[in-house]
């Protein structure tokens, strides 16, 4: 009863209030005798009578009784038999009971008016029946009865042309609103393309004749009832459109049932593309790492430094042109896959599970395995260029003093085995021996020079220089002929002594001169050796090291030349001698082979050396020089940019983890974070221009700064990284919200409960900060130090719903547990704890509610076919539900059809599809 008693009571009040003192209008009372009449006998018929004239039948009430019957579906109370008026009387009082007790409230309508006939008081009482019974239960859109109706109308007239109901009288003249009615619904019943406005006798009648013989609709009125007059009667129109409307109710519902079955499939085949493009972007990433890999790893070497220089020319390119979109890829796929997954539970569908290798753990673990190469590859590009710098130092010392040796040796062997000995003089064998002794000393001399062109050799060899071969080669022919010039120079000195007895000359001078020439020749060789021997430094200490050394050096040139001056006296005073005693000596010193032009043109060359010496000294301390510049100037930048990294991480950690303001506003934030993370990119490429000068000046260290351009790569990665997942976390977190229904205020609560255990604000919770929630509920459990990881594992959430009031068993926690951690990592995310909580407190679509939809479009039956579902759903949808609908083999199947029972089941992850 109190449903009848607001806004429709006080229509059907309205309604009844009609002008009870005034005689009908004759063409209005007209039109509802007629319209009121077929309307009774659609119903009385049902029960195998009808009634011709509606003042008349119904005097007795035993046909409104039975009318009241039919159409409420209830039995009334036993109509009296009799023909007495009393009996008539009591049979109306019954029906107007009946009528009364539905809600309604009959004004100045009494029985004695019905059995005397009274036109106007009888069809005020069918009015009403019909209103009750046919009109009021109407709703559509939180609008009922006479305005639920209009609004049905139209909306189903909508999208007709020369159609615009407005009312329930003139709005119906030209006959469209019928027709439209009917094609809405049938259109295989009318041509509506053929109709015109300016032909109402033509559209009335045709819908008319439809709707009575394909609709089981009687006709209520004719066209000329409605054409020729100015203004229908509203309650005639009412009737008859309600008509219209019970007999498409079963195609509404089916309407209904076709709207949520195209939602979920609409949301199905969104998810099901989700799917494909992050099958496809995990395909081709890890397939780029897997080409990649290999390319990173190949450690083969190269033989001269521009080929290494290539190879890092080519890895700086990678790390600047090629890497950095796939970067991008790898973050937009996590983004994707997040995204995904949030969709997937607000639909209520399961998880999405990639195929196996392609998961986001999978991904992250390939990306690792790049970097450790990567890493690695550096390192031993840098490392190969360092050797091959230092093999072609050595190789170019070793031929240069290769070549010294190789030039002081020539002509020796034949020298050693002359035999010039045995037809010598006395004085000319003591010459013979002293000169040989003066050779011995040279030989010694020279031993250090062939050591250290032994060491190289060895040096070269172990530093797996390319071109050791023809070095081995080389120095083993310097040592075979070392050792020969050994034995030789034995050899001839055991010979020379045995026949020493017998020559007793010897000019003292010229020994002394031989002696004393000898060691300064090679002293000259030495310092002509060092003066031209090649360096290399990296630091601006080692360059002044040599600087000094070098000052060292020319120091000790006055005391040379002193000695020089001593040694070119000898040879003066030789010659004045020779001069003077005439002796036939013809001016050669039979000691030695160095003569005073050979030691002042050595001398020269050293004095000449020695300028040169010091112009490239200067040259490579104005080189290093430059190169401290650079390392200071990449560290200035460093030092800076650095910091600031960690210090915009550790802002956007609290950010994502404190509950300041609404998710928009932490949304806000965190873009505005993003804004002036990327307005910092300038610096960053600025730093690595610094870094490209400071590896193409082949500087390797730089003590002003702990940090290299790969921390700084690393972290500027990790921050963009970290940016966008925060990011989409917020949105997710919004999508989720909007999607159920929760309040900012519930998102706060759910927010407040996660972080009960979250004390250190780090956004993670660990195995501690679980025993503290088991403390807080009366477990003995020590309570130790604690750390947060972002999510809870399974005991964790437990715990945490517990404390939420869940009263939870082994079953119902696994259960709970499949729901939020459906990939069974033992922990819980904020998302997924957020996801179920809501899942708590809003309604979504069910298999079971799915299913219910499916049956309606197949009209209670357990199957349903092709053409059903064509018919009824969007083309697209409708062959995608053929395509996958396995064949129904219940008892009650037919040819083609199809299990939708099993189909709906398997969209919310509960079969297999």
């Amino acid at each position: 009863m109190d449903h009848y008693d607001g806004e429709e009571n006080d229509y059907m009040q309205q309604e009844d209030d009609w002008d009870r003192d005034l005689l009908l209008d004759p063409a209005w009372e007209k039109q509802q005798r007629k319209t009121f009449t077929a309307w009774c006998n659609s119903h009385l018929r049902k029960a195998g009578t009808q009634i011709e004239n509606i003042e008349e039948d119904f005097r007795d009430g035993l046909k409104l009784m039975l009318l009241l019957e039919v159409i409420s579906g209830e039995r009334l109370a036993k109509p009296e038999r009799g023909k007495m008026r009393v009996h008539k009387i009591s049979n109306v009082n019954k029906a107007l009971d009946f009528i009364a007790s539905k809600g309604v409230k009959l004004v100045s309508i009494g029985a004695e008016e019905i059995v005397d006939g009274n036109a106007k008081m009888t069809l005020g009482m069918i009015w009403t029946i019909i209103l009750r019974f046919a009109i009021q239960d109407i709703s559509v859109e939180e609008t009922s009865a006479k305005e639920g109706l209009l609004l049905w109308c139209q909306r189903k007239t909508a999208p007709y042309k020369n159609v615009n109901i407005q009312n329930f009288h003139i709005s119906w003249k030209d006959g469209l609103g019928f027709c439209a009615l009917i094609h809405r619904h049938r259109p295989e019943l009318i041509d509506y393309g053929k109709l015109r406005k300016d032909d109402p006798m033509t559209n009335l009648n045709t819908a008319f004749d439809v709707a009575e013989k394909y609709l089981d609709i009687p006709k209520m009125l004719d066209a000329e009832d409605i054409v020729g007059t100015a203004r229908p009667d509203e309650k005639a129109i009412m009737t008859y459109v309600s008509s219209f409307y019970h007999a498409f109710s079963g195609a509404q519902k089916a309407e209904t049932a076709a709207n949520r079955i195209c939602k979920v499939l609409a949301v199905n085949q969104e998810n099901e593309q989700l799917m494909e493009d992050y099958e496809k972007l995990a395909s081709d990433l890890l397939e780029w790492i897997r080409r990649t890999i290999p390319w990173l790893e190949n450690r083969a070497p190269e033989n001269t430094m521009q080929a290494m220089q290539q190879k890092l020319e080519d890895f700086r390119d990678y790390r600047r042109l090629h890497k950095p979109p796939k970067v991008q890829e790898k973050c937009q796929l996590e983004i994707n896959f997040n995204t995904l997954q949030t969709k997937l539970r607000l639909s209520n569908r399961p998880a999405f599970m990639p195929s196996e290798g392609k998961m986001v753990s999978d991904i992250s673990n390939a990306w690792g395995s790049l970097e450790g190469a990567e890493k690695g590859y550096e390192e031993w590009l840098l490392n190969e260029i360092r050797r091959l710098e230092r093999l072609d130092h050595l190789a170019e010392k070793f031929r240069q003093k290769a070549a010294i040796h190789e030039a002081w040796t020539e002509g020796k062997e034949e020298m050693l085995q002359k035999k010039d000995y045995e037809t010598a003089s006395l004085s000319e064998i003591k010459a013979l021996l002293k000169k040989h002794e003066a050779f011995e000393s040279d030989l010694a001399a020279h031993q250090d020079r062939v050591e250290q062109i032994a060491a190289i050799a060895q040096e070269l060899n172990e530093l797996d220089y390319y071109d050791s071969p023809s070095v081995n080669a080389r120095c083993q022919r310097i040592c075979d002929q070392w050792d020969t010039l050994g034995a030789l120079t034995q050899k001839r000195s055991e010979a020379l002594q045995r026949t020493e007895k017998l020559l007793e000359t010897i000019d003292q001078l010229y020994l002394e001169f031989a002696k004393r020439a000898a060691p300064f020749n090679n002293w000259m060789e030495g310092a002509m050796e060092d003066l031209q021997d090649t360096f290399i430094v990296h630091t601006i200490e080692e360059i002044q090291g040599l600087s000094t050394a070098h000052e060292q050096f020319k120091a000790t040139l006055p005391e040379a030349d002193k000695e020089r001056q001593a040694i070119l006296g000898i040879h003066n005073e030789i010659t004045k001698i020779v001069q003077t005693y005439h002796v036939n000596m013809a001016g050669v010193n039979p000691y030695t082979t160095i003569n005073p032009q050979e030691i002042n043109a050595k001398w020269d060359k050293v004095r000449q050396l020695v300028p040169q010496r010091d112009q490239a000294l200067i040259e490579e301390h104005t080189r290093q020089q430059n190169n401290e510049r650079l390392r200071k100037q990449f560290a200035n930048q460093a030092n800076v940019i650095g910091p600031w990294i960690q210090t915009k991480m550790e802002e956007i950690g609290r950010i994502s983890i404190e509950m300041h303001g609404t998710l928009e506003d932490q949304l806000t934030h965190l873009r505005q974070y993003e804004k002036s993370i990327v307005n910092y990119k300038p610096k960053i490429d600025q730093l690595e221009g610094d870094h490209q000068l400071i590896q193409e000046a082949l500087i390797f260290d730089n003590k002003h700064t702990n940090y290299t351009m790969e921390h700084i790569r690393v972290g500027w990665e990790q921050l963009l990284t970290t940016i966008a997942r925060t990011i989409n976390e917020i949105e997710n977190q919004i999508l989720t919200r909007d999607a159920k229904g929760i309040s900012q205020d519930q998102m706060n609560e759910f927010r407040a409960s996660f972080n009960h255990f979250d004390r250190d604000h780090s956004g993670t919770l660990g195995a501690e900060e679980f025993k503290a929630c088991l403390i807080s509920l009366g477990f003995d459990i020590a309570n130790d130090a604690q750390k947060r990881t972002g999510m809870m594992d399974a005991e964790d959430f437990r715990a945490c719903l517990i404390s939420m009031g869940y009263n939870l068993g082994e079953a119902e926690f696994s259960r709970i547990m499949s729901i939020v951690d459906p990939n069974r990592l033992g922990v819980i995310t904020f998302q997924a704890f957020i996801d179920f909580m809501s899942r708590e407190t809003a309604d979504t679509d069910t298999a079971d509610q799915v299913m219910a939809s499916f049956k309606v479009l197949a009209g209670d039956k357990n199957y349903i076919l092709a053409d059903e579902l064509r018919r009824e759903l969007p083309p697209d949808q409708a062959e995608y539900c053929i395509a996958r609908m396995a064949p129904y083999t219940g008892p009650d199947a037919v040819p083609g059809a199809l299990d939708y029972m099993s189909f709906s089941t398997a969209l919310y992850g509960e079969s297999d599809l």
